[in-house]
């Protein structure tokens, strides 16, 4: 299947504007959480089926799902946040923006929405956060897809941990523009779709940008990942994984389901923004998993 297969015409602007926003609670800070929510956007959605939170990693937000999240709520209530310090949730200082406070996060959501049992879908870091819900709450998680996400000791890699240096905050906004759409622009395995790139860079644009990506870049810490008891995770695992990502090797992702005893699907032709480059037929797999009660 090509690259950039699209049906879902969104740019970061229309998406924003499909957001709700609750207050979430991290380390007893009280923090802004924006999220897209399928059932409050009059979406459909099968009722009796577990809602689906769709976590994304760093340095993205939840518009990494754009065009996956609208098709797969003709079937289930989705769930989109952006990660607090991401996208349009609170980015201030003064807050942890680690996969530990994620999941704090994250569990806050949950409770406000009257979320019982919930499947997740996560990429990089958001697979971090979905894993550790999952190992603590093991009742409470029903699926859980893993993409080219973080887990053991497969993190941080240089390009982030690089971020979070004091020369990130003084670059001026040219050359941190190019320093952060590069990533989108030429991390995928075809030409990188514009309103991606658009929509990935847009938030660290705003004023405290650079400061807010240097805070979240500086809070990956390998430990809340290593420190998972796995064998806790009780639910079913699906590892769907861009088999030629060089940040998250497909190695993890075989690890993982083996430990697991999940299963594991390689999409060949995709580095690690696996979702932009295989859409249909991430959402695919994605789907026939999800969907098969």
């Amino acid at each position: 299947m090509a690259a950039h297969d699209h049906d879902y015409d969104y740019d970061y602007e229309s998406w924003s504007d499909e957001q709700a926003t609750t207050t979430v609670t991290v380390d007893g800070h009280d923090l802004e959480m924006a999220y897209y929510d399928s059932a409050e956007n009059g979406d459909g959605g099968d009722s009796d089926g577990d809602p689906v939170l769709l976590l994304h990693g760093i340095p993205t937000n939840s518009f990494l799902w754009r065009q996956v999240a609208p098709p797969l709520a003709d079937d289930r209530r989705v769930i989109v946040p952006d990660l607090v310090g991401y996208g349009n949730s609170a980015s201030h200082d003064g807050f942890d923006r680690s996969i530990r406070a994620q999941k704090q996060a994250i569990g806050d959501l949950v409770e406000e929405l009257g979320l019982d049992t919930v499947s997740f879908v996560s990429h990089d870091i958001g697979s971090g956060v979905a894993l550790r819900y999952a190992a603590h709450e093991p009742d409470r998680v029903g699926k859980l897809v893993v993409s080219n996400g973080t887990c053991y000791d497969s993190w941080p890699v240089d390009f982030v941990t690089n971020l979070g240096l004091p020369s990130t905050a003084e670059m001026d906004r040219e050359e941190f523009e190019e320093t952060v759409s590069s990533a989108f622009s030429q991390g995928t395995y075809e030409e990188a779709d514009r309103e991606f790139v658009s929509g990935m860079t847009t938030p660290w644009l705003r004023e405290g940008g650079r400061r807010a990506l240097a805070r979240a870049a500086v809070s990956t810490n390998t430990n809340h990942t290593t420190e998972i008891e796995y064998e806790d995770i009780d639910a079913d695992l699906l590892c769907l994984w861009g088999a030629d990502d060089s940040f998250q090797p497909i190695e993890y992702g075989e690890r993982l389901a083996d430990d697991l005893n999940g299963e594991i699907v390689r999409l060949d032709e995709a580095y690690h923004w696996v979702v932009e480059d295989r859409t249909e037929a991430y959402r695919e797999e994605l789907e026939a998993f999800l969907l098969n009660d």
